[in-house]
């Protein structure tokens, strides 16, 4: 228990240190460091608990449950006077209902139900821990020099880079309580603190466009958190407990649980921005950069589907299973498709996440073995590429000037290795035999599997969106253009360590893709199902997909700089200039020559998309809520 704890609060204490340290050089000193106990607790953790079931823990502490119970009624008391100072009365009266339902509870049937269980710790858990402990801490770390040329970049405002790390440390302790936390109370606790972080993060320029994002955030997670505090009421009335395993143990015994069940996820369906909830997290890419790696790869989102995949023992056919897996089967097909008409790269990017997270949901949401499997894995492999591809955007933005991708022709001459990396996150969430594609492979046969026709037809749909919008990006990027400065020399040392050291691990992922199955997926999957033989891709599949890769791997390195190939002038479908910029056209004028892409959006156009996805996800989570609850009143 103690180094659960220690991940909990070490990182809360050097977030208060880091908010009166000012100087550059103390503060680069403490994120490193701390950074590096924070990645290495979480792999003692995974050292600890290897080859075990896991554990839970009583912690009885009268003084933490009141303190936990103050702070929470702190934070209503700020946002609800936020709210208003704003003009932003829907947040105020989020919280008006929100903050007095827990108090009620605190005071009239929570006290007297006793908790056996406040802490856990299983392979799940675990693999979140890894997930928070060593690409968070990256994040952080890459962070340093970042918000240097940030700073540089926004030198007439105020240097509010205490404050900034701060609260990323800060997250970062919150996430660990909630993927910890087997109390429900703490663990909404834990939830509100990053609901709370992340508006304080989105709104960090405090430009307007920032402030109307990060109350959206703001807004809608408190939507979902009064679902989550609806569902502790429901268990605390009814069931006499707020322990998730009991719950969950409830369900599958056979009582019905499933009004409870369905808050959850609806609380999950919005932290982990899902339509008709997608905009928050469109609206967070006005944060730094390393906001939104941290909020779409590592933390808050994956909070969401955390969540979601821990009620998948209880989902399946029932009400709050076909909210789950029909909300996350529109979104990733929706949002796939909306990704194939934005040049913006962290628009592409924030879409390709609200997908895959749609498809991280889906399969939560049927419930079976192969499906929690792949949504597990899923998880794994997307925090990894898609951080990385997150803080390679913001280097090259701040170095080219722009995040389009249309601009980025040449990247490869003018920033070789921001390339490459970029190169190597891409092919991780869409090729074979990367991690992700393989565990779409997983997905879609557990979609076919169920027999819902409409999540094999979203599947893929969405899946084809995906190969058409990462490949564009991938051809920008390799294209090589004549006469290109290479700037990437002023990229910060910081930068290039995180971004190579997300690279290694992208690819080590995928060729120790079996074991972290067979050694942490599989477990997990035998402590909460009666039989686990039936897994989408056998693991001796698995192993010659590892091998296909480490040959992969072994080609680029032993060919790596080395051709016999003649470089000639480049054809540009008239007569080169000789410069290679520029070729005589048919009717005699000089042209610049133009790389573009096609973004099909009389087709895939983003508004057209979102009001059919925001529609009819909102009248499945309307219809769903309505019967259940109507039910009870």
């Amino acid at each position: 228990m103690s180094t659960l704890f220690f991940l909990i609060l070490f990182p809360l204490v050097i977030a208060f240190a880091l908010l009166v340290l000012k100087a550059d050089s103390a503060r680069g000193l403490v994120v490193k460091a701390a950074a590096a106990v924070t990645a290495a607790g979480s792999i003692y953790l995974a050292w600890q608990y290897f080859g075990t079931n896991g554990d839970f823990f009583e912690f009885e502490s009268e003084a933490v449950t009141y303190g936990i119970f103050a702070i929470e009624v702190g934070l209503a008391i700020f946002i609800f006077a936020l709210g208003v100072k704003y003009k932003k009365y829907l947040v105020s009266v989020l919280v008006a209902i929100q903050a007095p339902i827990m108090v009620w509870f605190e005071f009239r049937v929570g006290h007297h139900i006793e908790v056996q269980n406040d802490l856990f710790v299983d392979q799940f858990s675990i693999i979140m821990a890894l997930i928070i402990g060593i690409i968070g801490s990256l994040i952080c770390v890459y962070a340093l020099g970042y918000m240097k040329d940030f700073q540089h970049h926004h030198h007439e405002q105020p240097d509010r880079r205490p404050l900034f790390f701060f609260l990323l440390f800060l997250f970062l302790s919150a996430m660990f309580g909630i993927v910890f936390s087997n109390n429900l109370i703490w663990l909404y606790f834990f939830w509100e603190i990053t609901t709370l972080c992340s508006f304080l993060l989105i709104g960090f320029t405090r430009t307007k466009e920032a402030t109307d994002n990060a109350f959206r955030a703001l807004w809608m997670n408190l939507l979902g958190g009064v679902g989550f505090a609806l569902a502790i009421v429901f268990l605390g009335v009814y069931y006499q407990t707020v322990e998730l395993n009991q719950m969950l143990a409830i369900g599958v015994m056979g009582y019905s649980v499933v009004i409870p069940v369905t808050l959850l996820a609806f609380a999950g369906l919005t932290k982990a921005a899902q339509m008709p909830f997608s905009s928050w997290l469109l609206g967070a890419m006005v944060a730094p950069t390393p906001v939104s790696a941290l909020l779409h790869s590592s933390t808050m989102v994956k909070a969401g589907v955390y969540l979601i995949v821990k009620l998948s023992p209880v989902l399946g056919l029932n009400p709050a299973g076909i909210m789950v897996m029909m909300v996350g089967g529109i979104t990733f097909m929706l949002a796939s498709f909306i990704a194939i008409n934005q040049s913006n790269a962290k628009r592409v990017l924030a879409y390709s996440t609200v997908a895959n997270l749609g498809l991280i949901v889906a399969c939560a949401g049927i419930g079976s073995v192969a499906a929690v499997w792949a949504a597990i894995m899923l998880i794994i492999f997307h925090a990894v590429a898609k951080s990385l591809l997150f803080l390679c955007v913001g280097t090259a933005e701040h170095n080219i000037g722009s995040r389009d991708i249309e601009d980025m022709d040449g990247l490869f001459s003018r920033m070789p290795k921001i390339a490459s990396f970029m190169i190597v996150g891409i092919c991780g969430m869409f090729l074979a035999p990367f991690g992700m594609l393989i565990s779409k492979w997983a997905a879609m046969k557990a979609f076919v599997d169920s027999g819902n026709i409409f999540l094999v037809m979203f599947i893929v749909f969405g899946s084809a969106a995906t190969l058409f919008f990462w490949t564009k990006w991938l051809g920008k990027i390799m294209a090589i253009m004549a006469r290109q400065e290479n700037v990437e020399s002023k990229v910060h040392k910081e930068e290039l360590t995180v971004l190579s050291t997300l690279s290694i691990l992208t690819v080590l992922l995928c060729l120790v893709f079996p074991v972290v199955s067979a050694f942490m997926v599989v477990p997990y999957l035998q402590m909460i199902y009666a039989s686990v033989s039936a897994l989408a891709i056998s693991s001796g599949n698995l192993y010659i997909m590892a091998a296909m890769l480490a040959l992969v791997i072994l080609l680029v390195v032993v060919g790596y700089g080395k051709t016999s190939k003649k470089i000639v002038p480049i054809y540009m479908a008239g007569v080169n200039a000789g410069d290679d910029l520029t070729f005589n056209g048919s009717i005699g004028r000089t042209l610049n020559v133009g790389l573009r892409n096609w973004y099909m959006e009389s087709y895939f156009g983003e508004k057209r998309m979102n009001v059919i996805g925001v529609t009819s996800t909102a009248a499945i989570i309307i219809a769903v809520l309505s019967i259940l609850l109507g039910g009870v009143l």
